[in-house]
C-alpha cells in the first residue's frame, strides 16, 4: 500500500538493484499495478534507474507501446545501450515522438551525444528526418554538441540538412556557430551534402549572419566562398555586416563590404548602420561609414517592440535611435567626439533614455555630458523614460553630473517619464546626497505622478531610511494617496520596514487609508 504498491516498485524507484535482483529471484511479480507509479518498470524509469529497468524487463516487466517509447526514448538519452537492446528485441516504434523533450530515441541520443546508440537506432531503421523536440532533428543536435562522427552517421542514413529549421536554426547555423576551426568540418560536410548555404531561421537570421555576430572571421570567409549572399536581411540585426558593426568587428566589416554589403540596410535593434557602429566601439569602423557618406544623423525608419514601455508601442529608428545615443550609452568618448565633429545632433529626440545627453547622464559618464553640454545639448530636452537629463541622471546616481546639470539651468521640478521628477527618481536610486542637493534646488518635496506618486513613497518602497527621514523634514506629505502603494506607509508595510512605519506614524501618516 501507500506510495508504492510493492517493495518490488520501491527498490526500482531507489534503484537498488541489488534488492531489485533479490527480490526477482524470490518470485516478485514485476507486473503488479498500484502506487503513485503503477508499475516497477515505471517507478525505475522515473528515477532513470537503468540497471533495474534492465533487471524487470528480463524478468518479465511488460510494456505497452507508450512506455516502450519512453523506455527507448530515455535509455537512449543516458546511455543505456543494453536496454535500447531489450526494446528494439521486443518491438517498438523507432520513429515516434512520445512526450520526451527530445523527440524521437534518436534526437534523445544525438542530443546527449550518444555515437553507438545513435548507430544502433538507424541501424534498426530510425529515420533521422522526423522532426520535433528541442533542435528539430538529430542533424541540427549532432550540429549543435560539435559531435562531427555522429554527422557524418546521419548524413549517411540519408538526413536532410536542410529540413526542421526552427526557432535554433538548422545544421548550418549551428555549425556556424561552433568554433572556426570546428566549424569550417561542419559546413564542408554540410554544403558538400546538399545544405542550403543561404538557408533562414524563422528570424530570417543566415549561418552568415550569425558567425558574424560572433566575430567567427573565417566561418565568415569560408561562407562566402561557399556562395552566401551578404545582404539577405533578418528581423533584428538587418544583414550581417550590421551584425558586424554591433560587436566591432572591424576584419569581418572589411571582408563584408569587400563583397558588397550594403550599408543602407536598417535593422530593428539599432536602425541605421551607423547606430550599430558607435554601440559596437570600433572607431575605425564608425570613421569609415562616415568617409562613405553616412548621415551621422540618420535613423532607421523600422518600427521595433519597445520592452520598456511593456510592450504597449513600439519605437522608430533601433532603441538608441542615434549614433549618438548608442555611442552616449556605451560610453564610447572618441566616438561620440567623433560624431560630434562630423555634425551630430545632440539634441534629436527618440530612443529608451530620450536623448544622447540622458543615455550619458544615466550612464554617469561626467566626461561625455560635459562634452554634449559644450556642443549645444539642451539641458531640458524631454523625451524617453527619464524624461530629462537631470532625472536620468538622479537614477544613474552620479552626484558630480546632477550637480553639473543643475549648473547649467536643469529644471528640478520638470514633471514626466516613468519616475515623474527628478526628486523621486533619486529617492529610488538612494543616493542620499542628492535628493537633499534636490531640496537645496527647491524641488517640490510633494509632487505627485510616476510610477510611486510621490518621492516620499518611492524613498519608502526602497527602505531608504535617512532619505525618508529628510523628506519629512522638508515637509513631505506622508498622507498623500496614489502610486504603486496608495500611500508611503503601505509601501514601507510592503517592504517590512518597522523603523520607517514607526517615522511616518511619528510624522502624522494615517495607517488606515
Amino acid at each position: 500500500g501507500g506510495a508504492y504498491a510493492t517493495v518490488l516498485q520501491l527498490a526500482s524507484y531507489r534503484g537498488d538493484e541489488t534488492v531489485v535482483a533479490d527480490l526477482l529471484n524470490r518470485g516478485a511479480n514485476p507486473n503488479v499495478q498500484g502506487g503513485k507509479h503503477q508499475t516497477a518498470l515505471q517507478a525505475a524509469l522515473y528515477r532513470d534507474c537503468f540497471e533495474a529497468v534492465k533487471l524487470l524487463l528480463e524478468n518479465g516487466a511488460q510494456t505497452n507501446i507508450d512506455l516502450a517509447t519512453s523506455i527507448l526514448q530515455q535509455a537512449s538519452e543516458n546511455g543505456a545501450d543494453e536496454v535500447v537492446q531489450i526494446v528494439l528485441e521486443r518491438g517498438v516504434d523507432l520513429n515516434a515522438t512520445g512526450g520526451g523533450k527530445y523527440g524521437t530515441a534518436l534526437q534523445s541520443a544525438a542530443y546527449a551525444n550518444h555515437l553507438e546508440i545513435a548507430k544502433i537506432l538507424l541501424a534498426h531503421g530510425a529515420d533521422p528526418n522526423v522532426q520535433g523536440g528541442m533542435h528539430s532533428t538529430p542533424l541540427q543536435e549532432a550540429a549543435a554538441r560539435g559531435n562531427l562522427e555522429l554527422l557524418k552517421e546521419l548524413l549517411h542514413f540519408g538526413a536532410d540538412p536542410n529540413i526542421g529549421v526552427d526557432y535554433h536554426g538548422g545544421p548550418l547555423h549551428a555549425a556556424a556557430c561552433l568554433k572556426p576551426e570546428a566549424a569550417s568540418q561542419f559546413i564542408e560536410i554540410l554544403h558538400a551534402n546538399g545544405a542550403d548555404i543561404n538557408i533562414q531561421n524563422v528570424h530570417g537570421q543566415t549561418a552568415l549572419l550569425l558567425s558574424s555576430r560572433n566575430g567567427h572571421l573565417e566561418t565568415v570567409q569560408l561562407l562566402i566562398e561557399k556562395g552566401a549572399d551578404v545582404n539577405i536581411q533578418d528581423g533584428y540585426f538587418g544583414s550581417a555586416l550590421q551584425a558586424a558593426c554591433s560587436i566591432g568587428h572591424l576584419a569581418i566589416f572589411k571582408t563584408l563590404l569587400q563583397h558588397g554589403a550594403d550599408i543602407h540596410i536598417e535593422g530593428k535593434e539599432y536602425g541605421a548602420i551607423l547606430q550599430a557602429a558607435s554601440y559596437g566601439g570600433q572607431l575605425e569602423i564608425v570613421d569609415i561609414l562616415l568617409e562613405m557618406g553616412v548621415d551621422p544623423n540618420a535613423i532607421g525608419t523600422l518600427l521595433a517592440f519597445c520592452p520598456a514601455l511593456q510592450g504597449s508601442c513600439r519605437i522608430q529608428g533601433g532603441k538608441h535611435m542615434t549614433a549618438l545615443q548608442a555611442a552616449c550609452y556605451k560610453a564610447h568618448i572618441n566616438i561620440v567626439k567623433l560624431l560630434l565633429k562630423n555634425g551630430a545632433d545632440p539634441n534629436i529626440a527618440g530612443g529608451k533614455s530620450g536623448s544622447a545627453l540622458a543615455d550619458a547622464a544615466y550612464m554617469c559618464n561626467l566626461e561625455i555630458v560635459e562634452t554634449l553640454l559644450e556642443k549645444g545639448a539642451d539641458v531640458n530636452f524631454q523625451g524617453g523614460d527619464y524624461h530629462t537629463a537631470l532625472q536620468a541622471a538622479c537614477m544613474g546616481g552620479d552626484q558630480g553630473i546632477v550637480e553639473m546639470l543643475l549648473e547649467k539651468g536643469a529644471d528640478v521640478n520638470s514633471q514626466g517619464g516613468y519616475y515623474c521628477t527628478a526628486l523621486q527618481a533619486a529617492c529610488r536610486s538612494g543616493v542620499r546626497d542628492i535628493v537633499e542637493m534636490l531640496l537645496k534646488k527647491g524641488a517640490a518635496v510633494n509632487t505627485q505622478g510616476g510610477y510611486y506618486c510621490t518621492a516620499l513613497q518611492a524613498a519608502c518602497a526602497e527602505q531608504r531610511e535617512a532619505i525618508v527621514k529628510a523628506l519629512l523634514e522638508w515637509g513631505a506629505d506622508p498622507n498623500i494617496w496614489g502610486g504603486r502603494y496608495n500611500t508611503a506607509y503601505q509601501a514601507a508595510s510592503e517592504s517590512r520596514n518597522n523603523t520607517i512605519k514607526q517615522m511616518l506614524k511619528e510624522w502624522g501618516a494615517k495607517t488606515d487609508l
